[in-house]
């Protein structure tokens, strides 16, 4: 059995990771992207995990935080003797990201 969780966060266009990547044109990383998706994962799980295993990961738009403040992070698990996971970021139709991976 599959749980999901969905989450609208939003992003700091000010905040100083977007000051050198990339100045006038703010861009948030992929490795950040997946980083909000592990630690909404963790923050409803109450536990803390480690990535094992990237089976598929796509970034599809750039994620600028000026034009997009807002995304939604979806994400479904299973838990057995891993967590096994596909995880994704949107605003509107636009998808930012999807990835499948697995998680101790």
């Amino acid at each position: 059995m599959e749980d999901e969780l969905i989450s609208e966060i939003r992003l700091n266009a000010s905040h100083r990771l977007y000051q050198g990547h990339f100045p006038g044109m703010p861009v948030t990383p992929g490795v950040v992207q997946l980083q909000i998706a592990k630690e909404l994962l963790e923050q409803h799980l109450h536990k803390n995990i480690r990535l094992d295993t990237l089976r598929t990961c796509k970034f599809l738009h750039i994620l600028n935080p000026v034009e997009n403040p807002r995304i939604q992070i979806h994400i479904k698990w299973r838990i057995s003797e891993t967590i096994e996971v596909t995880a994704s970021a949107e605003s509107g139709e636009t998808i930012f990201f999807k990835v499948q991976a697995t998680y101790l």
